[in-house]
């Protein structure tokens, strides 16, 4: 059975910091492309950043420069460093796992407001 579980959301100040976490079981991690995607009330789904087998990433145009995507396969874990927060970030952030089929987690929130 996959697992997919975030982690690290928050409340912060606009400007300020948050480290997401997404831990998978049940996949060969090392093996699996790792995504971040956002979700804003009233809005579609939308892609942030993604971190490919080979350490290669990509990011939003809205977050590049802020944001960072890492992971560590002897964690089987994804992280995603968001600095200079603005309230527009504001969002439920989910993982997604992709190995032979799509993972999805269940969604981590993510509030920036003073």
């Amino acid at each position: 059975q996959v697992q997919v579980v975030e982690s690290g959301g928050g409340l912060v100040q606009p400007g300020g910091s948050l480290r997401l976490s997404c831990e998978v079981s049940g996949i060969i991690f090392s093996s699996a492309s790792m995504s971040w995607y956002r979700q804003a009330p009233g809005m579609q789904r939308e892609w942030v950043a993604d971190i490919i087998t080979s350490g290669g990433t990509r990011y939003a145009a809205s977050v590049k420069g802020r944001f960072t995507i890492s992971r560590d396969n002897d964690k089987n874990t994804m992280y995603l460093q968001m600095n200079s927060l603005k309230p527009e970030d504001t969002a439920v952030y989910y993982c997604k796992a992709s190995w032979r089929d799509n993972y999805w987690g269940q969604g981590t929130q993510v509030t920036v407001s003073s």
